[in-house]
């Protein structure tokens, strides 16, 4: 699993079949931006836990699903690493 923040949506109208109905976030990963298949519903701001490979796939609802990252819950208390308290 990776834990990302959710940058903004990603409104895409020409998709393959299999992508229809699937919401789509571009998501930070550290300096990286990512897109994931929005399985839970999250805004932008958000810092979620997202999957990736097969579990991504299935996350999205089949194994046949063609993605390669998916959002799999959004975390209710995260401090940023640049932020996190020391001591």
């Amino acid at each position: 699993m990776k834990i990302c923040q959710v940058e903004r949506p990603l409104v895409s109208t020409n998709r393959i079949a299999g992508l229809e109905h699937k919401h789509l976030q571009v998501v930070r990963d550290g300096r990286s931006l990512l897109v994931a298949v929005d399985a839970v519903g999250c805004i932008p701001g958000d810092w979620v836990l997202c999957v990736g490979s097969s579990a991504a796939r299935e996350a999205a609802g089949s194994k046949e699903y063609p993605s390669d990252l998916t959002i799999v819950g959004i975390i209710d208390r995260w401090p940023p690493p640049d932020t996190e308290e020391k001591g």
